[in-house]
This record gives C-alpha cells, structure tokens and sequence, in this order.
C-alpha cells in the first residue's frame, strides 16, 4: 500500500497550495508509523435514510473518502436503518446519488446496518447472558425521569435485577411478537450514577411492529444507534471511525459494547460539525419544510441539500474545495455562507462558459442600421481558458438591454447608459442614446439610439473612451425563459434563534425566489442542456434547472457576481420614510 510523505499538508487535488494538515490525519500517519492497523486505513461514511444529505454532510463524505484515498485505503458507504418509522427507499436512493456525484467511491462496498440485525440480537442475547443487559417494562417517559441529571444520579429500574433465565425468555417473546410496542425494552446493565448519561443503563432495543424498507416484517424489534454503531463499525473492520462531536459522549458506551462483547475494536475520531450562516442543517427541520410545502421539495435549490445545491448549480468540485478549506478541529464553530459562495463562484469562474442574458429586457431600436440586416459578431466563450473558444453572436436593428441600465436622469457616477450618452455594447458598436419612448403612466418602455459603424468589435479607431460597457441580446434572435433568482432561505444569521412562542419558520425570507418571466437570451442557450452552467455577463452565475425543456427554458442563479455599483446605488438611494 502506497502512503504519502509525511509533509505539513495535502494537496485537494485541484492545483492548489496544498490544505494544512489536521489531527486526524495526524492519527492517521501516526497509525501507519506504528503499523496499529498493519498498514489499514478504513474509513466509512454512514447516513441514516431518514432525509436527504445536506452540506454538513458533504463535509463528512469529503473527510472520510478524502482520507481513504490519500493513504490508498477504503471507505464504506453504509445505511445505519435502525429506524423504519423514518427511513425510506427514496432517500437511500438520493444519498448513493449524492455520494456518487460529489466523488465519494465505495466500488462494491454498499452495506446496511440491517444485514447485520442478526449479529446484532446474537450480541444482545450474550450481553444477556453475561448479566450485563436486562428487559425493563419501565415506559420511555418512567425511563427519562429516572435517567437523574448531571448533577443526580439517576434511579435503578424495579427490573434491573431480573434473572438471566428470565431476561432470555422476555427478549426471546419480544422477538417473537408477543408484546406491543412501548411495552418492553432491553437495556444495558452498566451504572445509573455515572456522571456521563448515557451510560446510564441505555436501551439497546425496543419493540416496534412496523415494516423496514429492506428487511419488511421480519423483526418487531429493533436495534438503538447506539447498539449499531460501534459493532457495525467492528463487523466492517473499520480503522478509523470518524465522527462529529456530539459523538465524543458516547465514545465510552460504544467502548463499553465492544469490550463486554471481546470483538474487534474500532478507533473513534470526533470533528466539528459544519455550521453556515443563513442556514439550517437539522434534518428534522429541512422535513418539516418540505412536508409543510414552505419549499418546493428536497431539492429546492433554497436547501442546504447536496441536491438543492446540484440543482442550483454547484459543482462537486466547488464543495470539495470548500469542505477542504475549512479543515477540522476539536470545536465546534459557525462558517460565512459568503466563504461557500465564494469557491463556488472561484469554481464556476474557470468552467462556466459566458453568454448574454437579458432577465429585465428594455427595447432598444437602433435607427441608423440597415433595416432587415443582421449580422454574426464574435465573442468570447470564456477568458480564463482560451481552449473554450469563441462563438457567433447575432447582431440587428433591434436589441435588449437590461432596465437598469438606462437611466433617463442619471445620478452621479453612473456610467451607464442615458440621453445624448455613448456606451460600449460587449462584442458589437458604441451607441448613444437619442431618444426616450414612454407609456401613458410615464414608464420608458423603448430607447432610440444610433451606433458607430467604425467601431465594430467595440474599439474606436479614433481611440475615443467610454466609461461603461453592457451586455444585450438581439430581439430577433432571444430566446425566451423564466429565470429564478435565489435569495438566502432564512433572514437571519442563526435561523434558530427565535422569538418565545415561535419555531425557526419564523426566520423564513419571504424574498428569498423571485422567478423572473420573459427574459431574453442569445440564441446559442436554445438548445442548452439540463444542469449546464453557464456565467450571464455581468448577471452571476446560472444552471439550467433538471425540468427545463426546448419549449421552456428555466435557469436557477446559482451565485451572484459582485456587484459594486449596487453598492454604491445603495448608498445614495433616498432614506426610507414610514419607519422609525
């Protein structure tokens, strides 16, 4: 097995500066070193199918797959799905997906915890017979009140001390059906008056008669997470367990399973988890969306979902590079959504081709050219990388221009266009502006101009300036779409802190889509195809959404430009009145 050297950081794979080394890789090459694991590193990454993946997670699959690849080992993917009550086909079907695309690969390393629900009841019985686990009638609620506190010691179960014959014959009848859910549960026999909770007589089963999503009516008990943990771990002959913090607690409990059991011993890690700004990543809240309808589903391209962001027109890569940069540590912290943007846009920069789209089009006609002429004018795909070539772009007596770049009275240090000003059209002419058409409430709704022909490409031979240049689109030519402009989900930094008496839906930005009907794009995005990604000059950055079609063409922005005369724009705009 090949390792890397022992250097202070890690190249992410995308030509740049190596990403500083980290404790867990620390462990890692420390473990090779002493040859703890004879050479092995096996990682796994193991969601629970009860929603779909999310940012956080990402974090999570770029760690654990990260890791494996580096040091040439394997990482598993792996179903913990101790809970039917949750748990569907559908999301085990959108996380292998997730996993995939974001370059998490498992070849044929696919497992459930389920596989392992026989091994798991054998495990259970042994604890059983060794007088280290017993059924208690206690209901979840008696169980909760006598847990203690932190600072109390909880209270023994009346049934703690039931004999082994006894506690065999009760597991056995759950199993077989006999009790109704809620009415038994086993639980570990370890010492109500440790000062770590949960080592506090966990449960280890409970009845539940419901159908899983692969093993069907097969058991009517099922195994706690924290049962299944550590001895699915151990089965899998995993290296390096790798988890976030909330984990680190019950570290001495998974412990504790697997010394009482003699088996194989797996090597707990704990991380921070990933918390951004302006978003949410409890899985219980993002269903409550959905089930709610406040967003149109998983993958609304609002959620922090690996398939919102897909959706929305992230690339693997830009959360790779992100997950990577951000690192891992021993404490838990928030992250700018601004820094996630920021390598998605850095991502996109290199890759996205460049095209003109009008989202707010203003009629411009063009007195002095040729009625019924048009012509084919060359533009650059992308100049970050000359190897994406240039393409044709269609030029006539009629074009669109964006609303706010005109303005009839413009205010100070604005370049743009206005009456009796030239301006640079990308790719085409200079055009000044010679006329003003309005509508009945005063509305401009058509521009008259007359353009240069001597600076065709957008150079002067004169060598005369301009100071603004803007994008347009022949009106011959558009092709029309809806586009959706995507805010942050939420209005608030922490969207978990809220009023009393009110949940995190309070928090919601009723801004936060505006689609935007009748926009007008260059010819050469007819035919554009799903998931496709392209940067509108000077608009941001824009996918093609999975259910565009010919007949309507949809685009999702996926992350915006900086804008700095919006500043500017913001900063000399009138003070609102009404407010205090």
């Amino acid at each position: 097995m090949t390792t890397p050297k022992d250097d202070p950081g890690v190249s992410d794979g995308t030509g740049a500066a190596p990403v500083p080394s980290n404790f867990i890789r620390d462990i890692i090459l420390d473990d090779l070193k002493t040859n703890k694991y004879e050479g092995r590193v096996h990682t796994r990454f193991p969601p629970e199918p009860n929603g779909y993946l999310h940012v956080g997670h990402a974090k999570s699959i770029t760690i654990n797959f990260g890791l494996a690849r580096e040091f040439g080992g394997k990482c598993n993917l792996r179903f913990d799905d101790t809970n039917p009550s949750k748990e569907e086909t559908e999301y085990v079907d959108s996380i292998i997906e997730d996993v995939r695309w974001l370059g998490g690969d498992f070849e044929d390393r696919l497992y459930y915890a389920s596989d392992y629900f026989g091994q798991l009841y054998e495990w259970a019985v042994q604890l059983i017979q060794k007088g280290k686990a017993f059924v208690c009638d206690l209901t979840a609620d008696q169980v909760r009140q006598q847990r203690g506190t932190l600072t109390e010691p909880g209270q023994d179960s009346p049934y703690r001390n039931r004999t082994i014959e006894e506690n065999l014959d009760l597991f056995d009848r759950m199993h077989k059906g006999e009790f109704p859910d809620g009415s038994k549960t086993l639980r570990a026999k370890i010492d109500m008056a440790s000062p770590n909770l949960n080592m506090r007589d966990p449960v280890l089963y409970r009845i539940l008669h419901m159908d899983h999503h692969r093993t069907g009516d097969k058991w009517c008990i099922y195994p706690m997470y924290d049962f299944t943990h550590g001895q699915s771990d151990s089965i899998e002959r995993i290296t390096h367990s790798i988890c976030t913090l909330e984990f680190e607690d019950h570290r001495p409990l998974y412990d504790w399973f697997i010394d009482q059991l003699g088996i194989y011993h797996p090597q707990q890690i704990e991380f921070d988890r990933l918390n951004l700004t302006y978003t949410l990543l409890s899985k219980r809240k993002l269903l409550a969306l959905v089930q709610n309808k406040l967003v149109s589903g998983w993958d609304d391209p609002r959620m922090p979902t690996i398939s919102g962001m897909r959706r929305r027109g992230y690339t693997p890569e830009a959360l790779q590079n992100f997950c990577g940069r951000i690192g891992v540590s021993k404490t838990n912290g928030t992250t700018e959504l601004a820094l996630l943007e920021y390598f998605v846009r850095e991502d996109l920069n290199r890759r996205a081709a460049r095209v003109m789209a009008v989202l707010r089009p203003l009629r411009v006609v063009i007195d002095n050219y040729p009625e019924g002429q048009s012509e084919h004018l060359e533009a650059v795909n992308n100049p970050e990388d000359a190897s994406m070539g240039t393409r044709q772009v269609p030029f006539s007596k009629v074009i669109y221009i964006e609303q706010d770049d005109f303005r009839e009275d413009p205010p100070k240090q604005y370049f743009r266009l206005a009456p009796g000003r030239e301006i640079r059209l990308r790719y085409a002419y200079f055009i000044t502006c010679t006329g003003v058409v309005k509508d009945a409430s005063g509305n401009v709704v058509e521009l008259h101009c007359t353009y240069d022909p001597a600076t065709k490409g957008g150079n002067a031979p004169d060598g005369r300036k301009v100071k603004s240049t803007i994008h347009w689109v022949s009106a011959e030519h558009a092709v029309d779409a809806e586009v959706r402009i995507y805010e942050t989900l939420f209005n608030r930094e922490d969207p978990n802190v809220v009023p009393e008496g009110q949940d995190f839906t309070v928090n919601l930005n009723p801004n936060s889509l505006e689609v935007v009907s009748g926009a007008k794009l260059e010819p050469s995005l007819r035919d554009a195809a799903p998931g496709s990604r392209y940067q509108f000059e000077r608009l941001g950055y824009f996918a093609v959404d999975p259910d565009s079609s010919r007949e309507k063409l949809v685009f999702n922005r996926t992350v915006a430009l900086r804008d700095s005369w919006a500043k500017i724009e913001a900063k000399s705009a009138p003070p609102k009145r009404g407010g205090k």
